[in-house]
């Protein structure tokens, strides 16, 4: 393709509609259509990136290779597409007016008055189109984030105004995600907040040309077409997005709606193949249809939001898929762990991870749960915090280094195991400062992690500020505890086993950032893999006992 095109999707009446996994789903589609197609995310809030931002705010803050801390929409573009996202996959607002001001302190402006239109949203179509400028893509799917109307959307929707006249009509389209509410009282869905949501849309100066409606009950072909003559579509424009057992079912209730074949021919490109989604539905049959089940921990601190452990929640279901068996995830939270109940909490499990997170709340819990799972031979996997806390647990109790910690949660302990990078000791500005991105490891011979990825060097992603410290090395080695994963150009330990335990593994990177429908990361799949012999041993006993 000579030109690339791109796609805009908007949302209105409500947030949390799902438009980046409309977004993903139709991606998906032309991808398996044949056409090289990424997503961007567009945030309209001013942080810079989600580094600094609670997971109870945002969710999880997601880590692209190159290191870029985004949205965590950019895990269900990887996630669905099974290709790399960068820094250029996730704008926010404070990106945007952070290089529109250095531009203005540079001169670069020759003393212009610096305005919203046109220098903020010269910058917004810049970056929108940086990704198709490099001639890497036939398609570029930009989410906007936040719902039409809203204050703080208003740059990129005009923007985006720009960029559609500028392009013309059979290079870009907009797709507006709307809620078709079900009044129970009245027994019928009302269109009235879709028609008001396009009627706002086009006060900015933006027709949709596609409508996907999220709904909880079937659009009748009357709502379609009351749609389609109020909001001045196509009636075969009106696609309904019924809520879904899971998110992997989308991608094929597009198609069969036929957002990829409308989306094809408003853009004027070939509508002429089938998607092939054969592997994407081999994974489904298997995740649909488990022959067995376990139930594995997760535990952490921020586990009253869902999405703030989502790449790892979605890894469980491709690891899961991949052993053909329904991984029972159980959210624990770690402040409530301790010796009084943690027998009731963990001791029916097959498995748990501690899993990541910064500061000190909860890690008591978390340092209680290793020690269940290192004396009672459980599977256990342990992500960057998670990691630590093994590090941590192993040298108060079995060591008897009495209160070793780490100096992120005790800057004065005697035993620091775990300590903040040399090169991190004076920086004061907390975004942007941790140790971010793809890193390489080496894997020892005849350990459990080399057993799982088959390799012998792995390149993993990072985010973390604090390091395993290597003046415990030799100490730690000797009590049991082995590093068998060691960056081979700073000699930081990323990877701890224990010898005398079946399956322990503590890794400080995350590998639930790699890990995606097509390719289960092998950490999940092996950990998964290891619960499920723990559980089966566990039923023999029983039905032994029996």
């Amino acid at each position: 393709m000579a030109e690339t095109k791109y796609i805009f999707v908007t949302g209105g009446v409500s947030s949390s509609l799902g438009k980046g996994i409309i977004a993903a789903s139709l991606a998906k589609l032309l991808q398996a259509r044949g056409f090289k197609t990424t997503i961007q995310k567009l945030d309209p809030y001013i942080n810079v990136d989600p580094g600094t931002l609670n997971p109870y705010e945002h969710g999880e803050c997601y880590v692209t290779e190159d290191g870029a801390e985004t949205d965590l929409d950019l895990g269900h573009y990887e996630r669905f597409l099974n290709v790399n996202t960068s820094q250029a996959n996730n704008v926010t607002t404070g990106r945007i007016y952070q290089s529109v001001i250095e531009k203005e302190r540079r001169g670069e402006f020759l003393g212009k008055t610096v305005q919203v239109v046109p220098h903020i949203t010269n910058e917004i179509k810049e970056r929108i189109q940086i990704l198709g400028n490099k001639g890497h893509y036939d398609i570029v799917i930009t989410e906007i984030g936040g719902t039409v109307g809203d204050i703080e959307s208003l740059p990129y929707i005009e923007a985006v105004r720009q960029l559609k006249w500028e392009l013309g009509d059979d290079n870009a389209l907009v797709i507006h995600l709307t809620l078709v509410p079900f009044l129970s009282a009245a027994g019928e869905l009302k269109t009235k907040p879709t028609q008001h949501s396009v009627k706002t849309l086009m006060e900015s100066g933006i027709k949709a040309d596609i409508l996907v409606c999220r709904t909880e009950h079937e659009l009748s072909d009357d709502i379609r077409r009351k749609l389609a003559i109020f909001c001045n579509v196509r009636q075969e424009a009106v696609i309904q997005s019924i809520d879904a057992d899971t998110i992997y079912d989308v991608p094929n209730m597009m198609l069969k709606e036929g957002l990829d074949s409308v989306t094809l021919k408003k853009l004027n490109l070939p509508d002429d193949s089938t998607p092939n989604l054969k592997h994407w539905n081999n994974f489904l049959e298997r995740h649909k249809n488990p022959k067995a089940e376990v139930r594995i921990g997760l535990i952490g601190k921020y586990v009253e939001l869902q999405d703030s452990y989502k790449s790892i929640l979605e890894s469980f279901i491709h690891a899961g898929a991949e052993n053909e068996v329904f991984v029972n995830v159980e959210s624990i939270h770690s402040e409530f762990i301790n010796e009084n109940t943690i027998q009731h909490k963990i001791a029916h499990l097959d498995g748990i991870l501690v899993a990541p997170g910064f500061g000190e709340r909860g890690v008591e819990g978390k340092i209680d749960a290793v020690r269940f799972a290192r004396e009672n031979k459980l599977p256990f996997l342990g992500i960057c915090l998670g990691m630590q806390m093994a590090v941590i647990e192993f040298a108060r109790n079995v060591m008897q280094l009495k209160n070793a910690s780490s100096t992120e949660m005790d800057a004065h302990t005697k035993h620091p195991v775990i300590d903040i990078m040399e090169e991190q000791k004076n920086i004061t500005h907390m975004g942007g400062t941790m140790r971010l991105g793809a890193w390489d490891c080496k894997l020892a011979e005849g350990s459990i992690i080399k057993d799982a990825y088959k390799k012998d060097e792995i390149k993993e992603r990072h985010r973390h500020r604090y390091e395993y410290n290597n003046k415990y090395r030799e100490q730690l080695e000797k009590a049991g505890m082995a590093s068998t994963g060691v960056n081979p150009e700073t000699g930081l330990v990323e990877v701890i086993e224990l010898k005398e335990h079946p399956w322990f593994v503590g890794v400080q990177y995350h590998p639930e950032y790699k890990s995606t429908v097509a390719s289960p990361h092998p950490l999940f799949v092996a950990f998964v893999k290891a619960a499920h012999e723990h559980s089966k041993i566990k039923s023999a006993k029983l039905a032994h006992k029996s």
